[in-house]
């Protein structure tokens, strides 16, 4: 099965970071209209092969059981039956959860533990899906990987799908929700920082959060996270500029308004299957092909009940994200000014911890690692690690669980209190 699998090769590039750099000028610019034409060719071809590819088989299939025709409408059966039949997705190791408001819960994975560490505070991806991508599957939990390096105070957000109460929810509403979160994480600790750890774009907001809050951060951690949204080739970010720069945020704003004020989860799903058609086509030839493997069976429905079950997104933050991330990129550009402070990458100099993914078509690695070239950090408490394979991998992925995160939390560990007497 194709939803977790991993290939290539690690590139590890532990302790050698950018040199400091808080002025650092703009990558060189792509066309983004140009790259847009040549993504959207290679997609049409790269679907276009699955199609006929997975048509061949489909055929060959059949033809193979033509003299038991039941079969062949049996498997047809069992097949719609995985593909169509979701279930909501479920947290896999036993936590608490703390507090919970309209727009995010807060989860304790400590299990009652009393080492003295510092708490670790994780923000999950915030892209219409369920935060539970951060503990996916028993044996694929990004929260175990952090407490197995000694890091046992573990937290993590778990955001709330917008409703028509929390349309107008803003991004100062969710700073202040962080912020909440770290005064829970240290109560009752000596200590009075976390070790923040952003996903996607839960790293984005952790990273504007230690930019506002230095004081609060003893270690940040950027996986997937979308930092200079400008850098690279992506079809998201050269999208949000041909689309603004021909229409402004009309789209965007018709598509809330669709959503009674919110974006719908949905919408973001449709373009993230847009992006690699090719990859939902083969999920589902993959399906078919190992429909007597009970196994297999189970981790295409676990990951489709985590993919394809969606909640909204609020409409005033998404709109906020596009104008000024998306877009404007004013977060490297030193332009972004969240509840009327400036929001400065210059005033982090804790240890820096930063993992993209090689074929990662949503957040290329270079958007994660140009954070180096933004904060104060000094150079060896850089710590870059390329992992193989793509976006989604890097959370739940089990060679991403199994290699590139432990090696980061035990550095983490480090200066953490872990092993201290």
């Amino acid at each position: 099965m194709t939803a977790t699998t991993d290939e290539a090769t690690t590139t590890d590039i532990s302790g050698a970071g950018a040199p400091l750099a808080p002025d650092a000028p703009p990558l060189d610019p792509v066309d983004p209209a140009a790259y847009l034409r040549t993504f959207r060719g290679e997609t049409l071809k790269n679907a276009t092969t699955a199609l006929v590819e997975g048509g061949a088989y489909v055929t060959t299939r059949a033809l193979a059981q033509a003299a038991t025709p039941h079969r062949t409408l049996y498997d047809a059966a069992r097949w719609w039956r995985h593909v169509l039949g979701r279930r909501k997705p479920t947290w896999s190791t036993e936590h608490r959860i703390v507090w919970e408001t309209p727009i995010a819960r807060l989860r304790d994975f400590t299990a009652s533990s009393v080492d003295d560490v510092v708490p670790t505070l994780v923000l999950p991806p915030q892209a219409g899906h369920d935060s539970c991508i951060v503990d996916y599957a028993p044996s694929q939990s990004q929260m175990q990987v952090i407490r197995q390096a000694g890091l046992t105070r573990a937290f993590t957000l778990d955001w709330v799908g917008a409703t028509q109460q929390t349309k107008n929810t803003t991004i100062e509403d969710y700073v202040a929700v962080v912020d909440r979160a770290v005064d829970t994480a240290t109560a009752g600790t000596r200590h009075t920082t976390v070790n923040l750890v952003g996903d996607c774009q839960g790293g984005w907001l952790s990273a504007i959060y230690a930019a506002l809050h230095p004081e609060r951060v003893n270690t940040l951690t950027l996986a997937g996270a979308p930092i200079d949204f400008h850098a690279g080739d992506t079809a998201i970010g050269a999208s949000s500029r041909v689309t603004s720069r021909r229409f402004g945020t009309l789209p965007y704003k018709a598509m809330v308004a669709m959503g009674r004020g919110n974006m719908p989860g949905q919408f973001v799903l449709n373009g993230f299957i847009a992006m690699s058609p090719d990859a939902e086509i083969a999920k589902h030839v993959d399906l078919l092909r190992h429909l007597d493997d009970d196994a297999a069976v189970a981790r295409y429905q676990t990951f489709e009940d985590w993919f394809k079950h969606t909640q909204d997104v609020p409409g005033a933050f998404y709109l906020w994200l596009v104008e000024h991330l998306f877009t404007g990129n004013e977060l490297v550009e030193g332009r972004l000014h969240v509840g009327g402070r400036r929001v400065d990458l210059g005033a982090l100099d804790c240890p820096l911890f930063l993992l993209g993914g090689a074929t990662d078509h949503i957040t290329p690695p270079v958007q994660v690692f140009r954070a180096a070239d933004f904060v104060s950090t000094p150079a060896d408490k850089v710590w870059k690690r390329t992992a193989p394979g793509g976006h989604l991998g890097l959370f739940m992925g089990n060679q991403a669980l199994r290699e590139e995160w432990p090696p980061i939390m035990e550095e983490v560990a480090k200066v953490s209190g872990v092993g201290d007497s």
